[in-house]
């Protein structure tokens, strides 16, 4: 008897503990693609973003005649600093696109192993019990492979509930994200 209680238990608390994990991977996720589409600035690239814009505040106050050709210098050395700026973003953006990548390749194996997991331990057995009146239309399609109904409830199976989960924790993200 007690084991029971304690097994229905156990089976209770599934359901949620494998939509947290579910919906961790897709914040995850999500927080490494907006941090590979942002990127992040250096300090050596707001230098030299601070450097160009002076060069052609000067460039610009220098207007008279007499002072053209130190006008022409300023601009042609800010054109020169454009360019090595360019050259430091490629980099840095190349160095952040691989580092990202790494991350989310890392991510996904660790993603593809604990789902695999999660559908060995419970292959045979029911994640959740959802009473048969919320889930009337789509009460066969959640009990694959989680058992057949008791006591009016549908038993959902893990697969079902896994797709569910993660249906729920795209659009979750989706809203924090935006």
């Amino acid at each position: 008897m007690e084991e029971t209680t304690i097994e229905e238990h156990g089976r209770s608390l599934a359901a949620p503990i494998i939509f947290t994990i579910v919906v961790a991977f897709q914040l995850l996720s999500r927080f490494i693609e907006h941090k590979k589409k942002k990127g992040s600035k250096s300090g050596v690239e707001k230098q030299l973003r601070g450097e160009i814009k002076q060069m052609y505040k000067e460039a610009s106050s220098l207007s008279q005649p007499s002072t053209f050709a130190q006008a022409a210098k300023l601009r042609r050395m800010a054109a020169s600093k454009e360019k090595d700026l360019a050259k430091i973003q490629e980099l840095h953006s190349k160095e952040m696109k691989l580092s990202y990548d790494s991350y989310s390749k890392g991510l996904t194996i660790l993603k593809v192993f604990t789902f695999f997991s999660l559908v060995c331990w419970f292959w045979r057995l029911p994640v959740t019990a959802i009473s048969k009146q919320l889930v009337e239309p789509f009460g066969k399609a959640l009990s694959w492979r989680g058992g057949s109904p008791m006591n009016d409830n549908v038993m959902v199976g893990i697969i079902p509930w896994l797709i569910l989960s993660t249906r729920v924790g795209k659009f979750i993200c989706r809203k924090v994200f935006n």
